[in-house]
């Protein structure tokens, strides 16, 4: 595994594989590269993979707002870097990046994968659906919960994860957020940090429910996969006719038992199904 951070203003990357056609992964809100490492080792025998933090996220830098196409144009400055088209494979917000950057830098992709997000907005507050049991965005319950652990006197890891509980009922999205609290130093002088700009999100959280217009008449004709979670309701039937209009070429699969972190939920079906489309468009 190679470690590929350049200036201040690269984003961090890490790539895995030695040889093959090239595979980028984008994560969604507060995750990182690393999220995908599992994925990412099951394709490495025949892929080299580069797994991407997004600005705010990771080791990549903060910055002064969230921007939809100023992630896009970071990612593309990467793609650019590789000097061959890429398979594109984008979670959530990593989603709406890669969807951004194909229908603006279509020349950089050879195939665009996204994972449970739509190119529409999305409510701030409340459902998409009259469905009780909708899975709701509870972003914002997230970052407050992770703002309000006490870094000065945390002890352990168990703490932090005890103090997220309340807002964070699942085991699972608990583990993703804590993968994302560090600790510096040893002993007495080691203190807790979030790799993340919590407090810029908090603040543009209503920009990252958006979905930036594309250039007039844009479309990325290339091959699309949608992967969505059977249990989501983050691709509704309403949608389909957006992703359509802009992404002619689109194919949708839903995974069954798998809510909105499709491949941290059903890992080993997201990843047949995503080789099975690599081994088709290369």
């Amino acid at each position: 595994m190679t470690e590929e951070t350049g200036a201040d203003e690269r984003l961090a990357a890490r790539t895995l594989g030695e040889a093959g056609p090239r595979v980028v992964f984008v994560h969604g809100l507060f995750g990182q590269g690393k999220n995908w490492t599992t994925i990412a080792k099951g394709l490495a025998d025949g892929h080299r993979v580069t797994l991407l933090d997004l600005p705010n996220h990771g080791h990549s830098p903060w910055t002064e707002r969230v921007d939809y196409l100023d992630m896009a144009e970071l990612v593309a400055e990467e793609l650019s870097s590789f000097g061959e088209p890429v398979t594109l494979v984008g979670h959530s917000m990593g989603g709406k990046v890669a969807m951004q950057l194909a229908l603006r830098r279509p020349e950089l992709l050879r195939a665009l994968v996204v994972v449970d997000i739509a190119p529409v907005e999305y409510p701030l507050q409340g459902g998409r659906t009259d469905d009780a049991d909708e899975e709701a965005s509870p972003f914002e319950e997230f970052i407050a919960a992770m703002r309000a652990v006490d870094l000065e006197s945390l002890k352990t890891r168990d703490e932090a994860d005890a103090a997220l509980k309340a807002a964070v009922p699942s085991r699972m999205v608990r583990s993703f957020l804590l993968q994302s609290l560090v600790r510096e130093g040893v002993g007495a002088d080691g203190g807790w940090r979030w790799r993340l700009n919590l407090d810029l999100l908090a603040r543009d959280l209503g920009e990252l429910r958006r979905f930036p217009d594309p250039p007039p008449g844009a479309t990325y004709d290339g091959p699309v996969l949608w992967i969505a979670g059977a249990n989501s309701h983050y691709v509704l039937p309403r949608d389909r006719e957006r992703m359509d209009e802009l992404f002619p070429a689109a194919r949708l699969v839903r995974i069954k038992n798998a809510g909105h972190w499709v491949h941290s939920e059903q890992p080993e079906i997201f990843l047949e199904t995503l080789r099975r489309f690599l081994d088709a468009v290369e």
